[in-house]
Parts: C-alpha cells; sequence; structure tokens
C-alpha cells in the first residue's frame, strides 16, 4: 500500500487538471453572457433562459461520462487491456443512437420547451434561437462525455484540461464575430451559441485525434460492444442521468420557493447559489479522482485500499473546501458587496453566505463518496440518496419553513444546512457498511 504523502500527490496529480478544467467548463455561460451583455438585458436574458434550457437537455445524457469512467477504471485496475476502451465505444454508440433524435426533438419543439421557462415574448425569441444553436451540438456533447470518462478512468486526466482551455479561445473568437458581424455573418445573441456550438465540435475533434493517436490502432481500436456491454452502460448511465436532471429541478423548485418569500429572498439567493456551486467545483473534480482510484483499486481486487481511497481523498477535499469557504465565513459581506449594492440586500445575505461557507465543508464527503460509490458501480444508490434528501426532505421543509411559517431566506438556508448535513452522514454510513464492494460490473 502507498505511503499517506504518495497517496496525497496522487490524489492531486489525478484532481487538478480536471479541477481546472471544471472551473473553465463553468464558464461557458458566463462568457456567452459576457460576450451579449452590451445588447441589452433581453439579449442577457435570452441567452440565460437557453443557457438553462441546454443544461436541462445535456442533464439527461451526463451519466455516460460516470458510466465510462467507472467501467473503464475497473478494468485498468484489472489490467484488461483488450477490454479497457469497450465503455469508451458502448458509450460513443449510445451517444450517437440519443443524441440525433434528441437533438431534432429539440429544434423543432424549441417554442413550446422554452414557453415552460418564459413568457416574455421577445426574450423568448432570442432564447429559442439561442438553445437552437446550442442543442446542434449536443451529440459532441454527449460523445466528449465519454471520451472525459475513459481518460478520466486511466488517469490521464490533463489532456481534458488542455482541451477545453483550446475550446474556450475558439468559443470566444467565434462568438465575437457571430455576434457582431467582425468576418462572419452578423447574428446577434444568437451567435453566442453559434459559437459555443462550433467550439464542441472543434473540441470532439481533438479527442478523437488524440485518442486515435494514442489509443489505437492495437487492441484498444474500434470494437463493436456486445448487447450486454451496451447494456452495462445504459444500467450505470441512466441513473446518474435522472438524478442530475431531478437536481436541476431541484434548483427551479428553490428558486419558486424564494418568490414566494420575495424579491429581494430571490436575488440574495441567486448569488448565493451560483457561489456555492462554484467553490463546491473543487470538491466535484476530487469526486472524480476517487471515482477512478476505488474503481482501480476494486479492478486490482484490493477492496480494503479502495476503501481508503474514498477517506484519502474526503480529507484532501475537507482541507481544499474549508481554504474555500474560509473567507465567506470571515468576510462575508465583502463578498456580497461584489453581487450586491443595496445595505439591505447585504444586510440579508450576510448570515446565509456564512451557512453556506459551512455547507461547502459539510458536502465534501458527500461529493467525494458519492462520485465514489459510482466508481464502484452503486450509481442507484447514489440516486435515490440524492433525490430522497433533496425532494423529500429538504425542499417540503424549505417550503414550510421558510414560506409557510414566515422564516424568509435565512430559515431555507438553516434547513439546507441541516440537509447538507444528514446528506453526508447517509454517505459516510453507505461506506462504511462497504456494500458497494460487492457490485460486480
Amino acid at each position: 500500500m502507498l505511503p499517506e504523502s504518495t497517496r496525497s500527490q496522487t490524489i492531486l496529480k489525478l484532481a487538478l487538471p480536471i479541477i481546472g478544467a471544471m472551473l473553465s467548463q463553468s464558464l461557458i455561460n458566463l462568457i456567452d453572457a459576457a460576450l451579449v451583455g452590451a445588447l441589452g438585458e433581453v439579449a442577457l436574458a435570452g441567452v440565460g433562459i437557453g443557457g438553462y434550457a441546454m443544461f436541462l437537455v445535456t442533464a439527461l445524457l451526463f451519466g455516460l461520462s460516470s458510466s465510462v469512467q467507472a467501467q473503464t477504471a475497473r478494468r485498468h485496475g484489472e489490467n484488461n487491456r483488450p477490454r479497457r476502451a469497450i465503455a469508451l465505444h458502448a458509450g460513443l454508440l449510445i451517444a450517437l443512437c440519443v443524441a440525433l433524435p434528441l437533438t431534432a426533438l429539440c429544434l423543432w419543439q424549441a417554442p413550446r420547451l422554452l414557453t415552460l421557462i418564459t413568457q416574455q415574448a421577445d426574450v423568448q425569441s432570442v432564447a429559442v434561437e439561442y438553445f437552437r444553436w446550442r442543442v446542434i451540438a449536443l451529440l459532441p456533447v454527449a460523445m466528449i462525455f465519454c471520451f472525459r470518462g475513459f481518460w478520466s478512468g486511466i488517469q490521464q486526466t490533463g489532456i481534458y484540461l488542455r482541451i477545453i482551455l483550446l475550446m474556450h479561445v475558439v468559443n470566444v473568437a467565434t462568438s465575437i464575430g457571430l455576434i457582431h458581424g467582425i468576418g462572419l455573418p452578423r447574428l446577434g445573441a444568437p451567435g453566442a451559441g453559434a459559437g459555443t456550438a462550433i467550439a464542441l465540435f472543434f473540441g470532439l475533434a481533438l479527442w478523437v485525434y488524440h485518442s486515435r493517436s494514442h489509443v489505437g490502432p492495437g487492441v484498444e481500436a474500434w470494437q463493436w460492444p456486445s448487447r450486454k456491454d451496451v447494456s452495462t452502460t445504459l444500467r450505470l448511465a441512466i441513473p446518474h442521468s435522472l438524478q442530475q436532471v431531478w437536481f436541476a429541478g431541484g434548483y427551479a423548485v428553490l428558486f419558486w420557493i424564494l418568490g414566494l418569500i420575495g424579491t429581494a429572498s430571490v436575488a440574495v439567493g441567486h448569488v448565493l447559489v451560483n457561489l456555492s456551486l462554484l467553490l463546491i467545483l473543487p470538491g466535484v473534480g476530487l469526486g472524480l479522482a476517487a471515482m477512478s482510484l476505488v474503481g482501480q483499486a476494486l479492478g486490482r481486487d484490493t477492496p480494503d485500499d479502495a476503501h481508503r481511497w474514498g477517506w484519502d481523498v474526503v480529507h484532501v477535499a475537507w482541507a481544499c473546501l474549508a481554504l474555500l469557504a474560509l473567507p465567506m465565513l470571515l468576510f462575508p459581506e465583502a463578498i456580497l458587496r461584489l453581487f450586491l449594492h443595496d445595505a439591505d440586500l447585504l444586510a440579508l445575505g450576510r448570515l446565509p453566505l456564512q451557512l453556506t461557507a459551512l455547507m461547502i465543508v459539510l458536502d465534501a464527503a458527500a461529493l467525494v463518496l458519492g462520485q465514489a460509490l459510482l466508481g464502484a458501480g452503486a450509481n442507484r444508490t447514489v440516486m435515490a440518496v440524492t433525490l430522497c434528501s433533496q425532494w423529500l426532505l429538504f425542499l417540503p421543509l424549505a417550503w414550510w419553513i421558510g414560506a409557510i411559517h414566515d422564516h424568509g431566506l435565512l430559515g431555507v438556508w438553516w434547513v439546507q444546512l441541516g440537509y447538507r448535513c444528514l446528506n453526508s452522514l447517509w454517505f459516510v454510513l453507505i461506506w462504511q457498511r462497504r456494500r458497494w464492494q460487492m457490485v460486480s460490473l
């Protein structure tokens, strides 16, 4: 077994490129919003709503990444090179079969889908065109999920960061040209969506080129996956995809609850949620590292080592997230002033932001052990725990305490703190019981 210092170095070497890439990935919608900001509030609102609709559609395919990664890590740990890429091939085939008809459906039904989010005709018009451009690149998104899962599964995560940075360069250059008509057709706000779509196709080409250069043409060249391979990949992908869709829907319900409380709560809540989602990305990246490390340990038939990797990554995540949360805990008003300028809103957000800092640290166990369980193939367990704690505990209590009993935004955030505690404890209990070690892939 590796010494403690070497294990920490292994975790960070695997996780840091993922964290960097995820932080960069989170900027895509922010880049589009920044580029169209000068066009006015209608354009900005349309791009924001179109981006949220795209997030919901993309969530349907998100499970392909964890499914491919879990299987690849297991085969890599077994040193089963002939079968190491079969999950990638199954994932790419599923992506092709699902993404193409889903793209056609979204292009056709875009106006109806966006009507569910906004009824403002001018905003909806921009949102529909932006969304249509983005959804054209749904197939590259799905396939990139598969490639990312494969290369993370064999602990080659640096390629993810390099490719996504190149994608951002293409995205910014083409979006500016298409929005303002600089050397390209002028599309206005929808040009941001077109630029992102072009960048995604470019990114897919880079993934294919890199994979063909470094994987084939030996035993890992293209193999048609069997029906069992496709079935296994779907079995692992579907629960995680459903979890992501319902998790995103839960935030929509949270903002509906805040809307019942008042406009000020919505404004402050929007800032708090976006800060927390950004700052937990290192925890998510460390969780993806745990997914690979646990899967490989199980492939080597060393379940005790797999169990220890989970806790090793949790300890690193606690330290990282505590460091990120400390400024929010000590200087909440200084951070809030970056986003809010009204004294009443600053007062409303001060204590909830400090509670958010505590939540980020408490989330470490759930973020890491949830991803580690995905690496072991316990996808249904992760889905059940995540959705039950969010939809059966947090959201009903937040509505009852925050809106019905008039405890406002602060009451909702106290409920959320309790929910995060329970969620992490639930994952710790599952991890300690070790039934996940018996899942076969």
